[in-house]
């Protein structure tokens, strides 16, 4: 079976010498608005969608997996640069795209004529392509929808909402008239949000005879981008439940501390120990599941968006899809974003609560640092009053020993018949002399030495 396939538009940029350089980026952000082009739906028509995340999943496996469809084995590598790639078969088109967390495979066929309007002939609806082919394609299946589309004039939507109540079961329906801004809407869609056994979910959307093709193609991807990206916001709530006791146990251990923190008896030290764990702990759920709660609320601003571009209008007493995603989506949303606030809470009084610690190291620490400076004041002025002590017995060691020498000095003098007095006499007259000399040195020496006045 022969294919063609149709990747993203790529649109080059001219080259006019009238023109600066073109920025690296350009042509790049240029055609990302055309990256991901909508189908044109020939009604009736069903769309087999299957999202799978592609975590793990390099583009080179679902390359090869693209090869296994009829007539795609020499499909190039290159062909998948763009993200998106929609292969054209006969009676039939599978659709590739690759976003940051999961891929979408849609397989688009028209409806088989006399099909009945029930469930079960919905559920045993095949895909045009190979049960193998969609079995093995690769990464993990959190969506997968079939999507049917079909004409018929919306005279009344509430009797077009009974009616399109046969392709589901007895659950409780969601429906919405699409385009309701001015008059009765040109399409209304029905389903039940429920998972049946065989893994798909059901929707139908009816759609008036005059609906173009393009209008047919935004209408199925707004709708599986709802569910899409409903799904992938809701990935963070079984996370947001299971950190709830966790954190209720470190917000405790959190406000026992600053329990103790102005009990004078407990030990900075241990305290500080205790919240270096908790600031660890919570550091370390910021860093894993900081991303998964940032990208669920952009995922529910998307569901919003694309709810709002819907256009909505009732149809009878069914909740509408809004109506039925602020009951149902906005719950889990607002714990979500509650779990989140309480991480970043945790973290700045976290914060806070080493701040006040520091503090009061800090006081405990200039309270030691005054005390031992007083300590050594203390020290010092000791010290001083023994320095004076030792200086005056240096004073009248120096003394004596210096009267000694003159004694001898004198008896020799006093032998050879050059000195007249006694010596004896002479040295105790020469004591005061040479104490006043000897303690007039000493102060020159600390006069020079530690400037206490100027030098004589």
């Amino acid at each position: 079976m022969s294919a063609v396939f149709e990747a993203a538009p790529v649109f080059s940029m001219r080259q006019d010498s009238l023109l600066p350089p073109d920025d690296p980026l350009r042509q790049t952000l240029h055609n990302e608005v055309h990256a991901r082009p909508s189908a044109s739906l020939k009604l009736p028509v069903v769309v087999h969608y299957v999202a799978v995340l592609n975590e793990g999943v390099a583009r080179a496996d679902e390359h090869a997996h693209l090869c296994r469809l009829p007539g795609q084995e020499a499909l190039p590598p290159e062909a998948l640069g763009a993200n998106f790639l929609r292969l054209n078969f006969e009676g039939f088109s599978v659709k590739w795209e690759r976003h940051t967390e999961f891929t979408r495979y849609s397989v688009v066929q028209a409806l088989p004529e006399g099909l009945d309007a029930t469930p079960e002939s919905l559920d045993a609806l095949p895909p045009a392509v190979t049960a193998d082919w969609l079995r093995d394609v690769p990464g993990r299946t959190f969506a997968a929808l079939k999507l049917v589309l079909l004409e018929q004039h919306l005279g009344s939507p509430g009797k077009v909402v009974a009616d399109a109540r046969t392709w589901f079961d007895d659950s409780p329906i969601v429906a919405s008239v699409m385009g309701a801004v001015q008059g009765q809407g040109h399409s209304v869609v029905v389903t039940d949000f429920q998972l049946r056994p065989t893994g798909w979910e059901h929707m139908v959307v009816i759609a008036e005879h005059a609906t173009s093709e393009t209008r047919a193609g935004r209408i199925a991807q707004r709708l599986l981008e709802i569910e899409t990206y409903r799904l992938m916001a809701l990935r963070a709530l079984p996370v947001a439940k299971a950190l709830g006791p966790l954190l209720g146990r470190v917000e405790a251990g959190l406000a026992s501390i600053t329990e103790r923190l102005h009990q004078r008896d407990t030990s900075a030290d241990a305290l500080l120990d205790e919240l270096i764990a908790l600031a660890a702990r919570v550091e370390h759920l910021t860093a894993e599941h900081q991303y998964r709660f940032n990208a669920t609320e952009a995922y529910h601003a998307l569901v919003q968006n694309r709810i709002a571009e819907l256009h909505e209008g009732k149809s009878g007493a069914a909740q509408t899809l809004g109506e039925f995603m602020q009951r149902r989506l906005s719950p889990a949303m607002a714990t979500v974003a509650l779990t989140a606030q309480r991480l970043t809470d945790l973290s700045r009084r976290i914060e806070r609560a080493s701040a006040l610690l520091r503090t009061r190291v800090d006081i405990a620490t200039d309270l030691r640092s005054q005390a031992l400076l007083t300590q050594l004041s203390e020290g010092q002025s000791t010290q001083l009053r023994m320095q004076a002590t030792v200086e005056g017995l240096s004073i009248a060691a120096i003394t004596y020993y210096v009267v000694s020498l003159l004694l001898y000095v004198f008896k020799a003098l006093k032998l050879q018949g050059w000195w007249p007095l006694s010596p004896e006499l002479s040295a105790g007259i020469a004591i005061p002399l040479v104490l006043a000399g000897v303690w007039w040195t000493t102060r020159r020496i600390h006069r020079r030495f530690f400037g206490h006045g100027p030098a004589a």
